[in-house]
């Protein structure tokens, strides 16, 4: 079946439908660029720590903090796209 068909099938959406969309596309950019920050943040205090001469496992800590919230950043707006 052609996509073309399929999509002519398809019931017509209300506009409640396209407005919880658009607010659950807005809320996962929003959490992407919460997170965004916050591995920022991580990565600056992995910085300051690594030049006040902090042990590395302490730096250890907070680099892969920072990879983790990137990493949720995004897919977290792959995901807004995705909707």
């Amino acid at each position: 079946m052609s996509t073309a068909a399929s999509a002519a099938a398809a019931p017509p959406r209300g506009a409640f439908y396209r407005f919880w969309r658009a607010m659950k596309q807005l809320f996962h950019e929003a959490i992407g660029a919460v997170f965004g920050v916050l591995a920022l943040a991580w990565f600056n205090a992995a910085f300051r720590a690594w030049n006040r001469d902090v042990a590395l496992w302490l730096i250890g800590v907070a680099v892969f903090v920072a990879l983790l919230f990137v990493f949720f950043a995004v897919t977290s707006f792959r995901r807004a796209r995705r909707l």
